[in-house]
């Protein structure tokens, strides 16, 4: 089967209006997709962001009428003047095949790497997480996973406890079990993150080894290692919290955070912890310290 795309230039408070009107027309699938380049970050609790200047892309079948769907379109969402319209062609493909042949093993550091499930591990001796995109999806391929992910690779975590905090799909909680700990607590407010990370614990065969928790459900705890990869906004807030979960003498690691607010994070830590070289990949840093004895 062929398709058709309608693809719309908007802007990001009437990208809903066509999103809605779309759906009505018979697509298949809508996708609003950034186009200016515009960076989101730490949009405020409750809010869904959307990018001032968005194209919207209606997916229909290639049997469609599309000239009546662009008279309704322009008839139903009354804006003045109409913004750009384009239709193109979309080749049909295994859509499937296409994504996994995406995704390739990644070394973090000397020891670690990740590898999609449906692939052989490029070195079966190492450290080998069996991680795929899906629920809370992360894998590593983020500078801000991939900050943690080799600090990780260079601790010792044999038989220490460790703290994931803001585990997302668990994927730093599973590489520090496999690395040796001995228990991971793992929190997120999202329950669709512990499950996913619940799921890619049984896939590595380390389920007895990670512990969920929501925020409110974490009791009180000292890990020898703790590690975070949020924002910088709540790594500031979290602070405190943060560091009461860290035991004397272990080891933080945070990230998520933008270069430019490396200072403004680390003053928060910085009376607890001696902190180490702040380490930047790209527009992201990771900060990590020994708290105090």
């Amino acid at each position: 089967m062929a398709w058709l795309q309608l693809i719309i230039q908007t802007n990001g408070s009437d990208a809903a209006l066509f999103d809605d009107q779309l759906v009505e027309l018979g697509a298949v699938a809508v996708t609003l997709q950034d186009n200016a380049d515009q960076p989101l970050f730490e949009p405020p609790p409750g809010t869904t962001p959307i990018w001032e200047d968005t194209r919207v892309i209606g997916l229909f079948e290639d049997n469609v009428d599309i000239e009546s769907v662009i008279s309704a379109l322009k008839s139903s969402v009354s804006i003045s003047p109409f913004p750009q319209l384009k239709t193109e062609a979309l080749e049909d493909k295994d859509w499937v095949r296409e994504w996994m042949d995406s995704f390739h093993p990644i070394c973090f550091g000397e020891r670690l790497w990740v590898v999609p499930s449906w692939l052989e591990a490029p070195d079966p001796n190492a450290v080998n997480m069996l991680l795929d995109p899906g629920l809370a999806f992360g894998t590593g391929t983020h500078q801000t996973t991939a900050l943690c992910l080799r600090w990780l690779d260079q601790q010792q975590l044999q038989d220490k406890i460790v703290i994931d905090y803001g585990c997302g799909s668990g994927i730093l909680a599973i590489a520090a079990a496999l690395l040796g700990a001995s228990q991971v607590y793992c929190v997120d407010n999202d329950p669709q993150a512990l499950l996913a990370t619940q799921q890619n614990a049984e896939r590595n065969n380390v389920s007895e080894k990670i512990i969920v928790h929501s925020p409110e459900t974490m009791g009180e705890c000292q890990a020898d290692i703790l590690v975070a990869n949020i924002l910088a906004g709540p790594l500031m807030e979290l602070a405190p919290r943060l560091t009461a979960l860290v035991a004397p003498n272990g080891y933080i690691a945070l990230s998520g955070i933008l270069a430019k607010q490396t200072n403004d994070v680390a003053n928060r830590y910085s009376s607890a912890f001696v902190l180490a070289e702040t380490i930047q990949d790209e527009d992201w840093v990771r900060i990590s310290g020994q708290k105090s004895g």
